[in-house]
């Protein structure tokens, strides 16, 4: 395949390589050059050699071709007329790095540059360049244009969280919140299963934070306890328990796990990666809610979504009680969806499942994280819809998606998204919303929910995109596609996804340049531990930071081929976030 113009700039320093025969006589262009971006895979499936004598793409340009060529051949000084003299490097270029260039950005309140540092290279000790960071709205100005003016932060809609502290939990014979102590009487499951027939049975128990080895059916889901006090979804006040979480599991009447992709039944100590922000914390009791469905309902839309409604019914019980419960309030979270006028506009874009079946969401429901009253995304044709940052943090998606374990976003995780917090929270960019958009099954409509996206982003004058997806494989497709509407637009756009080993992309595109790993798998597998390869807050730190370079103009440099977590490693030490550890399957989180 030839080059295009564009990738020859951009590969003049890579190795010259035909990419199809070519009879002698022939001025070398872009048109007679292989894509050096294929190499390592060429090289791998044994189709090409590269020459240690070979030259580069721009020392043949331009040369005559003294003999007839085979493709895929390396271009030696001896098969050209002239070997042409690369143009001479800056002074800040000379010496070639060994290793990989670190780019770091000083946060709010430094010093404005960005740090440029080359651990080592083969002339000299080191190299380090400092750089003036532009002061907001960068791309206007890098593209030439006037830099925006930066005005006052706005406060559209602020919401107040107030953590209720929760001390204990226990099956009784009433429902009732008392000096701390949650109880749920034994009996409301009857009520609970006139929420829909295909519920055959539901079974709760309580267990305790020093009891966790104990056998659990497949996690479904972890449900926050939360309820409005004042105003609406995004808004007012929300009251929310600390200290105690719904965890669904459920199994059909055969016995079979409502599952997909893999399954985190076992014992709950190991398949549930406790303090990651769509898990129970360490110190929680887990409120267990343990649904039996109708045989062979377990991988349809029906199914799942019957155990999440009767699950949500007795969480209501639940919330009707805290909303009149004055307990200690142990943290007063306050969330604003702010807007700063002349700063690079922001939008998080994340991709959810809607191909129906097992893979759904339900948004905007009543009360934050529940269902009732809510939208299925797969209902709406999986279009963008675009929420402000407060309406997530204040629960407005409940998670019904049963992809694999380890990269599912259950619900818990979407009221304390790393990345939303992250955003809403920086000085220095304006976060224009959070798009949440379906990903189908079918190709044809992946095509035409992505096109949709990209009429969305053509709305917003966007200075900037992240865009995210849980699970892997089918849902790439579009994901890609997303950061293609993106990148052909000229907005600067990240991608943050689970690939490692077992997820690698199968597709791509020359925008899919900024990739962000969230695999915490010791072998980059799915491992069916519940929330172990999710956003975490240094996943949605090195998304921000690689935004924000992007946006600037700082070079992102190339992956390597394959996952290497210590390249993840050495990105978390240039911005102070402690080492991600890799974890083994079976042990204990």
């Amino acid at each position: 395949m030839s080059l295009t113009n564009e990738q020859l700039q951009a590969h003049l320093k890579d190795p010259a390589v035909f990419c199809c025969r070519t009879p002698k006589g022939t001025k070398i262009s872009a048109d007679n050059l292989e894509d050096p971006g294929l190499f390592p895979d060429m090289v791998d499936a044994g189709l090409i050699e590269l020459s240690d004598n070979g030259l580069t793409i721009e020392q043949v340009l331009g040369a005559t071709l003294l003999e007839d060529a085979d493709a895929l051949v390396s271009i030696t000084a001896d098969l050209l007329d002239a070997v042409q003299e690369p143009a001479k490097a800056e002074a800040e270029e000379k010496p070639a790095a060994e290793e990989k260039a670190t780019m770091t950005q000083d946060p709010v309140g430094g010093s404005g540059m960005i740090r440029i540092e080359i651990g080592k290279a083969e002339k000299f000790d080191g190299l380090k360049l400092e750089v003036p960071v532009l002061a907001g709205g960068a791309q206007g100005a890098v593209a030439g244009g006037a830099a925006p003016v930066v005005g006052e932060k706005k406060v559209l809609h602020k919401l107040v969280k107030k953590h209720i502290k929760i001390t204990d939990a226990k099956i009784g014979n009433e429902t009732s919140i008392k000096d701390g102590v949650i109880t749920i009487d034994k009996n409301i499951v009857k009520e609970a299963l006139k929420e829909d027939v295909l519920v055959k049975s539901l079974e709760l128990d309580v267990i305790h934070p020093d009891n966790r080895h104990v056998e659990t059916e497949t996690i479904m889901d972890v449900v926050p306890i939360a309820t409005k006090i004042e105003g609406k979804l995004g808004e007012g006040v929300t009251k929310i328990v600390d200290g105690a979480v719904f965890m669904l599991t459920g199994v059909d009447e055969d016995g079979v796990q409502i599952h997909e992709f893999g399954s985190s039944e076992g014992y709950l100590d190991e398949q549930m990666f406790f303090g990651h922000p769509g898990c129970a914390d360490e110190n929680d009791i887990i409120i267990r809610c343990h649904a039996v469905v109708q045989r062979l309902t377990g991988m349809t839309r029906p199914g799942p979504l019957a155990a999440h409604k009767c699950q949500d019914h007795i969480i209501q019980a639940v919330r009707n009680e805290l909303k009149d419960y004055e307990g200690e309030v142990v943290k007063e979270e306050v969330c604003e969806d702010v807007r700063h006028p002349g700063k690079p506009r922001i939008l998080l874009v994340k991709e959810i499942m809607g191909q129906g079946a097992m893979h759904d969401n339900c948004l905007c429901p009543n009360e934050p994280c529940g269902v009732a009253g809510g939208r299925m995304n797969v209902d709406l044709g999986n279009v963008p819809l675009v929420l402000n940052s407060n309406e997530i943090r204040d629960g407005a998606v409940h998670a019904l998606t049963c992809i694999g374990p380890a990269t599912k976003e259950m619900t818990r995780h979407y009221i304390r998204e790393p990345l939303i917090e992250g955003l809403a929270e920086d000085d220095e960019i304006d976060l224009v919303g959070v798009c949440l958009v379906g990903s189908p099954q079918v190709n044809d409509e992946k095509m035409w929910v992505s096109e949709r996206l990209g009429s969305t982003l053509d709305s917003l004058s966007l200075d900037g995109v992240i865009i995210t997806t849980e699970g892997f494989g089918n849902n790439h497709i579009d994901f890609v596609e997303h950061i293609g509407q993106a990148g052909s637009r000229g907005i600067p756009v990240v991608g943050v996804s689970f690939c490692a080993y077992q997820g690698q992309l199968v597709v791509g595109n020359e925008f899919a340049d900024a990739m962000v790993e969230e695999n915490l798998d010791a072998g980059g597998f799915e491992n069916d531990i519940a929330g172990c390869n999710c956003i975490t807050p240094e996943v949605a730190a090195r998304a921000i930071q690689m935004l924000k370079n992007k946006i600037e103009g700082v070079k992102v440099l190339p992956a390597e081929k394959k996952w290497n977590h210590a390249v993840i490693n050495e990105n978390n030490k240039i911005l102070g976030l402690p080492e991600s550890k890799l974890v083994e399957s079976g042990t204990d989180h």
